[in-house]
């Protein structure tokens, strides 16, 4: 496939998806309702209490080798 044929074939699924669905006048071919979730409320958002010596300054508690800079990763999966 030349880039030519590739750049043609994108264009063409771009405007089908962005034309007007026949089925539902003013939506689009492809529109799904969306339920906003309170992302808050996940488990990966969720903190640790980690040592008091990292919340005033004293060492990483990930690499203790260098002071902690409040990153917050020690409180966090990690995520």
């Amino acid at each position: 496939m030349t880039d030519d044929e590739l750049r043609h074939l994108v264009r063409r699924v771009v405007a089908e998806r962005l034309a007007p669905s026949p089925h539902a006048p003013g939506l689009q071919a492809h529109h799904v309702p969306v339920t906003v979730l309170d992302v808050r409320a996940h488990t990966s958002h969720g903190t640790f209490r980690v040592p008091a010596g990292s919340e005033t300054g004293g060492p990483c508690v990930i690499e203790p080798a260098v002071p902690c800079d409040h990153c917050g990763y020690c409180k966090s999966m990690g995520h």
